[in-house]
């Protein structure tokens, strides 16, 4: 077996790497239970409704909302398709280019997000944040937004 270009994790980073993904994926299980269990929202409901809520005009293009979010575009056209149908958001052409489909937040959407976001954090902050000094949040917090900021300048939005 060939290595790769800059050779194997090394101990601790395989530890750092494995735990991270157990957690990644675990704490999306548990988000996405709680919000179907306390609501009529998914995980990716939430997402959607949350970037467009914090978005200029509580809108945005189906393109700058999959970046925001992480997604490819024909799944967040998909999904924001579906959550239309819901009565949470609204598509329609852009004013500017009607070649854009922005992607805004309805009135239905804020309530539904705004009634999911109690519980929504009353689980992160239990399963996430209980039992962590706040040095170790505050350091967490900025190990993240490096590593973030390294994804978005190494990652494959970049066209590579």
């Amino acid at each position: 077996m060939s290595s790769p270009p800059g050779g194997w994790l090394d101990d601790d980073q395989q530890r750092a790497w494995l735990a991270f993904m157990r957690l990644q994926l675990r704490m999306s299980y548990e988000m996405n239970r709680q919000l179907q269990a306390e609501t009529a929202l998914s995980l990716p409901d939430y997402h959607v409704l949350n970037a467009l809520a914090y978005a200029d005009e509580d809108s945005m293009s189906v393109s700058a909302l999959a970046a925001a979010i992480g997604w490819e575009r024909s799944r967040t056209s998909h999904h924001a398709r579906r959550m239309a149908t819901r009565g949470l958001v609204a598509m329609a052409a852009s004013a500017d280019d009607r070649r854009v489909t922005r992607v805004s937040i309805t009135g239905e959407g804020r309530d539904a997000l705004t009634a999911a976001a109690p519980g929504h954090v009353e689980v992160v902050r239990r399963l996430f944040f209980d039992g962590l000094d706040p040095d170790v949040v505050r350091r967490l917090a900025e190990t993240l937004d490096t590593v973030y900021r390294n994804v978005l300048e190494q990652g494959a939005t970049l066209g590579r």
